[in-house]
């Protein structure tokens, strides 16, 4: 297949949920087992441009043992089922390829255990990361990791979420210290304790933040909590090319100024988010700036950045100090990629993104751009370009298959272009359904292979989340 045609999970053989199996779920989950299919689309639909059919069945489980109980059922009628959390995810990863089970945890919403001593905190999957820092804000605490949606932290860690904070405080993958895992076949898996480092055997919490659904069901998370910095501040800061802002972002990072977030938005995006959220921002390129820490180093790293800004041809600061003024600024980031849809009422986004050493950030965020640019498609950027991430959203008419056919290839070669300046396919959204082949290019056969190995051992019966991950064949 070719980088732009659909994957071959789409054409693949979808398996039926028998009625035996159907009738056990009613029995167990009584009105949480819907068959309606208003509940089935909802749960068949992402922000992926992909359109697939809905899964057969939803159900929503309120326990660890209700999923047990699923997978051990699917496991015995070799029947797949697709773990979703908030419906998030932008590459097709809770897609019913092949038909089966939607398990829906957002009912498994408790927070178990807030460890303010240790710094850590114990949660069922369901929780989203508003609600979790609502909790912590009352003990002084917060949750670090931000990928902008209200995700849910199950779901955040199976794709490895990261976001606007990831510059300072990591990604998913540092930030979860424990799991409790449904395997296949209902088995349950503790990884990980809440001590902060381990040399007790393979590190199998790892194994599972980031793979996508396809080796069990999270029921439990313990993460990393970080105390409320004493002062915070945002500043926003215009330039007069993405180049001059993505030229002050590689100078801050390489001086070792310990910025919080650092975010990129383009011409296209500033203009979208003025218009929903009615921010009159000059639109420009623009970098969207918070420091952490006490007052004084604040001021100190706030004074480097505006000094190392102006050297590249930034304006001064301005300035958002109140909790309100942040709040208003953050929300309109977060809405960057909902305000680009209105900018072409009807369209869909093909998003891409991708992460490449801070070094190489200029020239791969250039060159997409003159590519882009070239082919006519309206497009936005944003990017946590504090890591060397960045996102490309194409906005296409769906009726257009020519539209389609040129997104992807601009995607394709903005992928092939961070691979070749040694960064990677996907730096938060993960695989899915859209970047398989560039697993394959950016891994290698053999590390590919391997991967399909472990996932074999786990779910021999290909039951979870199959399609996902592997290009081509089906990984069991």
């Amino acid at each position: 297949m070719t980088h732009a045609s659909l994957p071959t999970a789409l054409n693949g053989p979808r398996r039926a949920v028998p009625e035996l199996l159907k009738q056990a779920c009613r029995e167990r989950f009584g009105a949480r087992c819907v068959e309606s299919l208003a509940v089935r689309q909802q749960h068949g639909r992402d922000e992926s441009p992909f359109d697939v059919e809905p899964p057969e069945l939803v159900l929503f489980a309120e326990s660890e043992e209700e999923v047990a109980f699923v997978l051990a059922q699917a496991q015995q009628h070799a029947v797949p089922v697709i773990p979703y959390g908030a419906g998030t995810s932008l590459e097709g990863h809770l897609l019913a390829v092949q038909g089966g089970i939607s398990l829906d945890l957002s009912r498994m919403n408790r927070i178990l255990a807030i460890q303010a001593e240790d710094l850590t905190v114990t949660v069922q999957p369901g929780v989203t990361r508003h609600r979790l820092n609502d909790e912590l804000r009352h003990q002084g605490l917060f949750f670090p990791i931000d990928p902008g949606a209200d995700a849910s932290l199950g779901g955040m860690a199976a794709t490895r979420a990261s976001g606007t904070n990831a510059v300072r405080y990591g990604t998913l993958r540092e930030n979860v210290l424990a799991l409790r895992v449904v395997t296949p076949g209902g088995g349950v898996v503790r990884t990980g304790s809440r001590a902060r480092k381990s040399s007790a055997g393979y590190d199998l919490t790892r194994l599972f933040v980031g793979s996508e659904g396809t080796l069990g069901v999270i029921t439990e998370l313990t993460l990393r909590l970080y105390p409320l910095p004493e002062a915070v501040s945002a500043a926003i800061c215009f330039f007069p090319s993405i180049d001059a802002a993505v030229q002050t972002t590689m100078q801050i990072i390489q001086m070792g100024v310990p910025i919080a977030r650092c975010e990129l938005l383009d011409a296209h995006t500033v203009r979208a988010v003025n218009a929903h959220d009615h921010l009159g921002l000059r639109e420009s390129a623009m970098l969207l700036m918070e420091f952490h820490g006490s007052a004084a180093s604040v001021a100190e790293q706030a004074g480097t950045v505006q000094e190392i800004a102006r050297d590249c041809g930034g304006e001064d600061f301005e300035w958002a100090s109140t909790p309100e003024e942040r709040t208003r600024l953050w929300t309109a980031r977060h809405h960057a990629y909902l305000s680009a849809l209105q900018m072409k009422p009807g369209c869909r986004c093909v998003t891409t993104d991708t992460c490449v050493p801070i070094s190489r950030l200029a020239e791969s965020i250039n060159e997409s751009v003159a590519e882009v640019q070239a082919s006519g498609l309206p497009y936005f950027i944003v990017g946590h370009v504090g890591d060397g991430n960045f996102h490309m959203g194409y906005l296409i008419d769906p009726a257009l298959p020519a539209e389609r056919e040129t997104a992807e290839r601009l995607s394709a070669q903005m992928v092939a272009r961070a691979l070749r300046l040694g960064g990677t396919c996907t730096g938060e959204h993960g695989i899915g359904l859209h970047k398989q082949d560039f697993l394959l290019d950016e891994a290698g056969a053999e590390a590919v292979e391997l991967m399909r190995t472990l996932k074999r051992a786990v779910d021999p019966l290909d039951i979870m989340n199959p399609g996902k991950i592997f290009p081509g064949q089906a990984a069991g």
